[in-house]
Order: structure tokens, then C-alpha cells, then sequence
């Protein structure tokens, strides 16, 4: 028996320009055996990849298997932006899983130039997150964890003055487990004494 079923692949490219995630999808046809990671590649050129990962399978609404895929980048991508109600069900399920592995490895690093300030990383762990990450806890947490080292340089002080900015990197550039058990949640609501 064969099956008729069409199957796509789906990359859904990320990256943080200018304080937002900017989101661009490329697509293309599976042929019938065709390893998805073929498909993958005539998709997109993985190469321009910081980090590529799985996502997701499902039914399109027109029937058609897809197969997609988040892409981590630190410059443009070309494709084209979402433009359709499942295309932008792709976008946040890839804005999710970003979100999520945040918190627990340090796939920051597919998204980070190669030396940075704190406060660079930090606007963009709060671009990806969409909420406010205190930038002392952010530095706390990744060097206890060995995500981030320092680097020899500084960052020379902004319009307003001040010192200059030490500089960091991150210490893998894979994809690595920093802890299991975190997550890097929205600041609460106080609790009322």
C-alpha cells in the first residue's frame, strides 16, 4: 500500500534584531523516502544555522504532512515572514521551545553575537522571553551554571556615560543541558503583607 499523503518540511528561522524576534519560514516538499534532513536542506542552507532542532509534526489544514523545524540565527535569514493563521501556530510553537530552553541550556548562544555585555544578552534573553530579566541575575545565573565566561575587553560606555562594559561569551557553542530542573518565569505578583 502507498501512501498519498504530501509531506513538507517547515524551517521557522528566529532571531533577535533590535529588542524583537523576527520569524521567517521557508518550506519544501518531501519526496516519497527522502530523509527529512534532505528535505531540510533544500529548504534552507542549515549552514547559516547557529542551531537547528526538530520541532514539530502535524496535519496542515490542507491535508499535508508537515514536518517542522526551529532554525537559530544570528543574522537575516531569507524566507518569507508568516503570513497565515498555522504559519503563525508554527512561529509561536518555535517562540515556545525558544522560550523554554532558555531556561534550562544554553541555546542563547545560537542567538548572541560572539562577545557581548550583559546588557546586550540581557535584551536579548528579554526579547525572547517577552518579559523583564534583571540583568545581575541573568550574569549570576549563567556564570554559576558555566554558560557564560569572560572575555579579555570591555564595551565602551554608552551616550549616557558610565563604566565601560565587561565582556562575555558563551563558554559551548552546542547545544548543551545547564540545568533540568529551571525556568526562567515572568516576574510574579507580590504577595501583600
Amino acid at each position: 500500500m502507498t501512501d498519498s499523503t504530501s509531506h513538507v518540511v517547515v524551517a521557522v528561522a528566529l532571531r533577535v534584531h533590535e529588542g524583537r524576534v523576527e520569524a521567517t519560514l521557508n518550506r519544501a516538499a518531501r519526496a516519497p523516502g527522502e530523509p527529512l534532513e534532505y528535505a531540510l536542506a533544500r529548504a534552507v542552507r542549515i549552514d547559516g544555522f547557529a542551531h537547528v532542532e526538530q520541532l514539530e509534526t502535524r496535519v496542515l489544514r490542507d491535508g499535508a504532512l508537515a514536518t517542522a523545524y526551529l532554525a537559530l540565527a544570528r543574522a537575516p535569514v531569507e524566507g518569507a515572514p508568516p503570513s497565515t493563521p498555522e504559519e503563525q501556530e508554527l512561529v509561536a510553537a518555535a517562540q515556545a521551545r525558544l522560550r523554554a530552553k532558555l531556561s534550562y541550556t544554553n541555546v542563547g548562544f545560537a542567538l548572541a553575537p560572539e562577545a557581548f555585555a550583559i546588557s546586550e544578552l540581557r535584551d536579548l534573553y528579554v526579547a525572547a522571553l517577552g518579559h523583564d530579566v534583571s540583568p545581575t541575575n541573568l550574569q549570576r545565573v549563567l556564570l554559576r551554571r558555566g554558560v557564560i565566561e569572560r572575555v579579555a575587553g570591555t564595551r565602551a560606555p554608552g551616550r549616557t556615560g558610565g563604566r565601560p562594559a565587561a565582556l562575555f561569551r558563551f563558554a559551548a557553542d552546542r547545544l548543551e543541558v545547564t540545568d533540568e530542573f529551571a525556568a526562567l518565569r515572568p516576574p510574579g505578583p507580590r504577595a501583600s503583607g
